[in-house]
C-alpha cells in the first residue's frame, strides 16, 4: 500500500511517511527525568508533531514494561471554560477511559465511579491517588493540550496535580508530562474574579521544559526520500533548498508541501513525473491560497493585540524594535506559536517563507478585494508585466488614496509597504508569484515578482526585483543605500529582467508634487528605476 504525506492528526507510520518521533527529542534525557520521578513540560507550536511524539513515547515505555504510560488529551474541557466542576469531571473521565484502553481492565472506571461525590477541588487529585494505588506499576501520565483549559479550571487542574506530588509513585503518578503550545511558566491565567495567576506559581513542581523543534534539513530530505523510494517519483535536487526556505522544517508545512506537489497537483500522481522547482512554487501558492486549518489558525492570531505588537515592527522594517514597549511575554507567546524565530544575536524574524507570504497577504486581503485594477492593461504583448506603467498608475493611486487606505490597516506602521503589496498581488493573482523578504534591521522590503510567460512548466519567466524603503534621513543617502541593496538583491536572484527602488516619504511638510517622481539610475552597469512616493 502506498503511503502519503501526513497533514492531519498524529502520524501512522504504516500509512504515512514518518521521521521516527523518538529521534526528535533527547530520549535519554526524557527517560532520566522519568526515572527521577520528575514532572515536566513538553511544548511546541501547533502541528509540530507533539502528539505523535507523546504516543510513541507512551508505546516505548509500555513495551519496556517498567511503567504504565497513558496519554490523554484534555482539550474537551475547553468548552466549559471556568466551570471547574465540569472541567475536572471531564478530565477524570478522559483519564479513566485512556487508562482502560492501555490496561484493558476496569480498574480506572471503578476508581472513577468512586470519586464522583468528591468536591471539584479534590476530585482529580483523589482520582490520581486511588488510581496510582490500584495499578501494579508506577503510572506515567502524558496530559496533552493542557493550555486549552482556561481560568479557574486550569488553575484547579494544575493545583490538584501539584497537591499529590510528594506522594509519588506509590500514591500518585510517578511522572506527569504536561504538553501544550506554550511552557506552563508563560501562562497568565485570568480567574473569574479578575485576579491573575501565573502558570509557574500554580505548577511550581516543574523540573524542566523541553521544546520540540522543527525537522532538520536532513530530516526533510529523508521524509521526501521515503516517497521516492516507495513510488519511484524523483525530486530535482534544486527542489530541496526551496522546500527548506519555504518551511524551515516546520513539520506540517513540510508534509503539506509534499502532499500538494505529489498528490493535489493531479498530473503529478503519475509517478513517472519528475518534481521540479516550478512545481514547488505552484504547490506553495496553492497551500497559501486554500487557507487550510493550520494557516487559518495563524491568520486568526494576527488580530490579537499582543501579536500585533511583535509582528508590526518586523513588517515595517524597523531598524530595531523598542523592546521596552513589547512585553517579553508577548515575544515569547508569538515565538511559541511558531510565527517568529528568536535567535541569539540576531533580529527577530518571521519563521519561514510561507509565513512571510501569508502575513502581508492576509493583512491586505480586504484591500485587494477593494482595488479595481485592470490587469490586462499592464501586460505587454508577450504576457509580461509592464512595470513602468503599473508603478506610474500606482503613484497616482497612492497620491489620491493612501491616507484613506493606510488607516484601514490594523498594522498601519507598515501601511505604505502593505498597500503596494496589495496592489501588486492583484496584478499577479492567478498568473505569477511574489517572494517577500522583510524584517527587523533590514531597513527595506525585498520583493521578487516571478511571472511565467507561457502555460505549463519550463517556459520563460519574467523576474522583477523591487526594493521598498521608508525615507529616514537624507534622500541622497537613502537612494545610495537603496541602489546598493537593490543591486545586491538583483545579483543574488540572477537572471533579473529589471530592478526598481521605491522610496516612501512620509514627511508631513512636503507636497505631493515633491514626493511623487521617478528617475533611472546606473549602478554597477545596471539600470535601476527609482520611484518617490
Amino acid at each position: 500500500m502506498e503511503r502519503f504525506f501526513n497533514t492531519a492528526g498524529p502520524n501512522r507510520p504504516k500509512e504515512q511517511y514518518t521521521i521516527d518521533p523518538l529521534t526528535r527529542f533527547d530520549l535519554d534525557d526524557v527517560l532520566m527525568l522519568i526515572r527521577q520521578k520528575k514532572y515536566f513540560v513538553l511544548h511546541a507550536p501547533r502541528q509540530t508533531g507533539k502528539t505523535s511524539c507523546l504516543l510513541a513515547l507512551r508505546d516505548y515505555l509500555n513495551q519496556h514494561g517498567d511503567y504504565i504510560a497513558v496519554y490523554a488529551n484534555v482539550e474537551g474541557g475547553q468548552a466549559s471554560r471556568n466551570d471547574v466542576q465540569s472541567v475536572v469531571k471531564s478530565t477524570v473521565d478522559t483519564l479513566a477511559e485512556e487508562v482502560r484502553l492501555i490496561i484493558r481492565g476496569e480498574i480506572a472506571q471503578t476508581v472513577r465511579n468512586s470519586v464522583q461525590d468528591v468536591g471539584k477541588d479534590a476530585m482529580l487529585s483523589t482520582f490520581l491517588r486511588k488510581l496510582s494505588e490500584s495499578l501494579p506499576k508506577p503510572l506515567v501520565l502524558f496530559i496533552d493540550e493542557i493550555d486549552a483549559l482556561v481560568g479557574d479550571s486550569l488553575v484547579s487542574v494544575l493545583r490538584q496535580i501539584r497537591s499529590g506530588y510528594a506522594n509519588r509513585p506509590e500514591s500518585f503518578p510517578n511522572s506527569i508530562i504536561l504538553c501544550g503550545v506554550r511552557d506552563v511558566r508563560d501562562y497568565r491565567i485570568v480567574l473569574s474574579n479578575q485576579d491573575i495567576v501565573t502558570g509557574g506559581s500554580a505548577f511550581n513542581i516543574k523540573a524542566k521544559s523541553l521544546r520540540l523543534g522543527n525537522f532538520t534539513y536532513e530530516e526533510v530530505r529523508q521524509l521526501y526520500q521515503q516517497h521516492t523510494d516507495e513510488t519511484g517519483q524523483e525530486f530535482d535536487e534544486a527542489c530541496f533548498p526551496m522546500i527548506w526556505e519555504a518551511t524551515e522544517g516546520q513539520p506540517w508545512l513540510v508534509n503539506a508541501l509534499g502532499n500538494e506537489v505529489t498528490y493535489e497537483i493531479r498530473e503529478n500522481r503519475d509517478r513517472s513525473v519528475r518534481i521540479i522547482p516550478e512545481m514547488i512554487y505552484r504547490a506553495q501558492e496553492q497551500i497559501i491560497y486554500r487557507r487550510d486549518t493550520h494557516i487559518d489558525i495563524l491568520i486568526d492570531k494576527l488580530k490579537e493585540p499582543r501579536v500585533k505588537r511583535v509582528i508590526e515592527p518586523i513588517l515595517a522594517n524597523s531598524d530595531e524594535a523598542d523592546d521596552s514597549l513589547i512585553p517579553t511575554d508577548d515575544i515569547q507567546y508569538v515565538a511559541d506559536m511558531g510565527l517568529i524565530k528568536v535567535e541569539k544575536g540576531k533580529n527577530r524574524r518571521i519563521s519561514n517563507a510561507i509565513y512571510r507570504e501569508i502575513i502581508p497577504r492576509e493583512l491586505t486581503w480586504s484591500t485587494q478585494d477593494g482595488l479595481t485594477v485592470q490587469t490586462q492593461w499592464y501586460q505587454n504583448p508577450d504576457n509580461s508585466i509592464n512595470m513602468e506603467k503599473l508603478l506610474l498608475d500606482f503613484q497616482q493611486f497612492f497620491r489620491q488614496n493612501s491616507d484613506a487606505w493606510i488607516h484601514k490597516f490594523d498594522y498601519a506602521e507598515a501601511g505604505p509597504q502593505l498597500l503596494l503589496q496589495a496592489y501588486l498581488q492583484r496584478i499577479v493573482n492567478g498568473g505569477g508569484y511574489i517572494d517577500r523578504e522583510y524584517g527587523l534591521g533590514r531597513r527595506r522590503t525585498d520583493l521578487l515578482i516571478r511571472k511565467p510567460l507561457t502555460d505549463g512548466y519550463g517556459g520563460p519567466i519574467q523576474r522583477i526585483v523591487l526594493e521598498l524603503k521608508i525615507k529616514r534621513g537624507s534622500l541622497d543617502t537613502v537612494i545610495q543605500d537603496g541602489l546598493r541593496q537593490t543591486f545586491e538583491y538583483m545579483d543574488s536572484v540572477g537572471s533579473v529582467d529589471e530592478g526598481h527602488l521605491i522610496i516612501f516619504d512620509r514627511s508631513k511638510d512636503k507636497t505631493w508634487e515633491e514626493r511623487i517622481w521617478h528617475k533611472p539610475y546606473q549602478y554597477n552597469e545596471k539600470t535601476i528605476m527609482v520611484w518617490g512616493m
